[in-house]
């Protein structure tokens, strides 16, 4: 049969499969044989995380004995075999056999990829943005006119021209396109991009980089490949002839690295932190904006008599880069923040300092302040003026983040609201999205005291358990279902969904009113007693923090690693609902929640 996912001939093995290898014995006697299985199951939208299953032989002439490790009777290897069985079942079982609760988790599948699918087309589209924004630097706009020279010289037919203005541009995508798939290849893994996106030693190297193309940008100093590596590509691109155009597109890409470097640099860090198509798609969706124009260009001639002059415009597009690279290299800064829960750069601190940055890029426009390599303003244009007015216009947007306000719009990009820290008098809470005390019908009660609350909490004031024993004890002692939140600190989508979607007071009023909630970060770092370690069912390591235990949680119990994830179960911890994702329609939401209310209302 042929595999949709694989794209290639599979076998296919129904009831049993069995598989063979001849063993050549080298000494007499008994003969002890030792090896493990690797093994994973997919279906055709997504695969389950590996497994490996070790096992020991012993011959003895022609009989032959399992060896049962010490301390394990035969029942509870059975025990084993049961739960790797149900661990590693089909995703997609409609047989109406399965149980209610694997029905439900089957169908995620069509969820998750919708999920998946609009995140990585809005990357792409960004991709493609900032291989448009690569071109308006000053050492890339200027070699436009001179690549079209080049193709213009010695040309024998029409047809060859164009040929080799093609091979120019698909050389061009090429390079950047191997460059994303060599980050793909290497970030591959379960728990490859929490660990980027949460541990300090990535997330300081990341803010460094972005300095010090923030640097670069800003006129400090340049960043440039060795001179060597330039001039031979230049030397086989004056060659001529059709791979003269690959290494014409070579030179393009080296020549222009000190421009584009800080760009593909920074696509790449968003990309790594993601998927893993992320890289390759960015990518391609940067090469193709970047290498379009050179190639219509080669192509059409004529075309760049409507070019803009080169000016000192073009230095003003690598200084505003440099001013957004400064903004948000401070993301990382608030990663390791938040996950070692340092309370350093604190929200208002954080918008402070962007507040700061995007007042210098306003006043830069206005001709105010002039970096290195900056020309004198004698006049403001229209365009400038526009990007001067939605400068200004996004400061006076941040303002009120100081105080309080939600800012719905970046709330992805931002540190999240600090429930003790310095809110306005009309700070957000239920009262204020208007839900009435008299509505709340005992909200808010907790059996005891969560475990964690001292540095982990809940937006809007709602209360709830960052322990999954302790909350599951409270639902039962309350008789209500619980909702389970598995988020993480440095997840923008998390903070997106409880910005946009629990801020709807109708979605707040049913997670104050109805469920105990349960909260889970998967990429929180403290470390937890001994007495709390827990051993993975999943790859067989002892997970000693707070953030892997429950990333285990989530990966054994539900197989899936992604946040925000939102389970609705009973108080016997079946799934009442399908789990939901990242998806910020408000109706939909409220319907998932009445829907879990109602199945668990049918079980009492």
């Amino acid at each position: 049969m042929l595999g949709q996912s694989f794209q290639m001939k599979l076998k296919l093995f129904s009831h049993k499969a069995v598989f063979k290898q001849k063993i050549k014995l080298l000494s007499e006697g008994t003969v002890k044989i030792k090896g493990f299985v690797e093994f994973m199951s997919c279906d055709d939208e997504k695969c389950l995380p590996p497994k490996e299953s070790d096992f020991e032989f012993v011959i003895q002439g022609a009989s032959l004995t399992i060896v049962i490790p010490e301390g394990q009777s035969t029942t509870s290897i059975k025990e084993q075999k049961k739960s790797e069985d149900e661990f590693f079942k089909p995703q997609v079982d409609l047989s109406g056999e399965a149980s209610k609760q694997s029905d439900k988790i089957a169908l995620q599948s069509s969820e998750t990829s919708e999920k998946s699918g609009k995140p990585l087309w809005g990357f792409f589209l960004f991709s493609m943005l900032a291989g448009f924004a690569g071109l308006l630097t000053p050492c890339v706009f200027p070699m436009i006119p001179m690549t079209v020279a080049f193709f213009s010289q010695r040309i024998e037919n029409r047809v060859k021209s164009i040929l080799k203005a093609i091979i120019f541009g698909l050389s061009i995508i090429l390079i950047y396109t191997s460059i994303g798939l060599i980050v793909s290849l290497t970030s591959a893994g379960a728990d490859f991009a929490n660990n980027l996106s949460t541990h300090w030693i990535p997330n300081v190297i990341f803010f460094t980089l972005f300095m010090i193309f923030a640097a670069s940008f800003l006129g400090m100093f340049e960043l440039e490949l060795p001179s060597k590596l330039i001039n031979r590509s230049d030397k086989q691109a004056d060659r001529g002839g059709i791979i003269a155009s690959f290494f014409m597109g070579v030179t393009t890409v080296l020549v222009s690295f000190s421009c584009t470097g800080p760009i593909v640099g920074a696509l790449l860090v968003e990309a790594a932190s993601g998927d893993f198509i992320k890289p390759t798609l960015g990518m391609f969706g940067f090469s193709l904006a970047f290498a379009l124009p050179f190639t219509l260009f080669a192509i059409f001639p004529s075309w760049l008599k409507n070019l803009p002059k080169s000016g000192g415009w073009l230095n003003s597009v690598k200084v505003i880069l440099g001013f957004i690279v400064l903004a948000f290299g401070l993301k990382f800064l608030s990663n390791i923040d938040q996950t070692y829960h340092l309370s350093i750069l604190s929200r208002q601190i954080y918008l402070a300092i962007w507040i700061v940055i995007f007042t210098i890029m306003g006043f830069y426009l206005l001709g105010k302040i002039k970096f290195a390599h900056d020309s004198d303003l004698p006049f403001i244009t229209i365009p400038r003026l526009v990007l001067i007015i939605a400068t200004f216009v996004f400061v006076l947007y941040l303002v009120p983040g100081l105080f309080g306000a939600p800012l719905n719009s970046i709330s992805g990009l931002i540190p999240p609201q600090d429930p003790q820290g310095f809110k306005m008098s009309s700070q957000v809470t239920g009262s204020s999205l208007g839900i009435s005390n008299a509505s709340d019908n005992g909200s808010n009660t907790l059996c005891e005291a969560p475990k964690y609350a001292d540095f982990l909490h809940l937006p809007y004031g709602l209360k709830g358990y960052f322990d999954y024993d302790q909350g599951l004890a409270c639902a039962r002692k309350l008789n209500k279902p619980v909702f389970l939140d598995f988020k993480g600190h440095a997840c923008s989508n998390c903070k997106e969904m409880e910005s946009k979607v629990w801020s709807d007071p109708e979605v707040l009023k049913r997670l104050k009113n109805e469920f105990i909630i349960i909260t889970l970060y998967v990429d929180d770092r403290t470390k937890l007693d001994e007495s709390d370690w827990v051993v993975s069912e999943y790859d067989g390591k002892v997970k000693k923090t707070l953030g892997k235990k429950n990333s285990d949680f989530q990966i054994t119990r539900y197989k899936i690693n992604s946040q925000p994830y939102y389970v609705i179960l009973d108080l016997n911890e079946n799934v009442l609902v399908l789990p939901r994702s990242h998806n910020l329609d408000i109706k939909k939401y409220v319907d998932f929640l009445d829907e879990g209310l109602e199945e668990f209302k049918k079980l009492n």
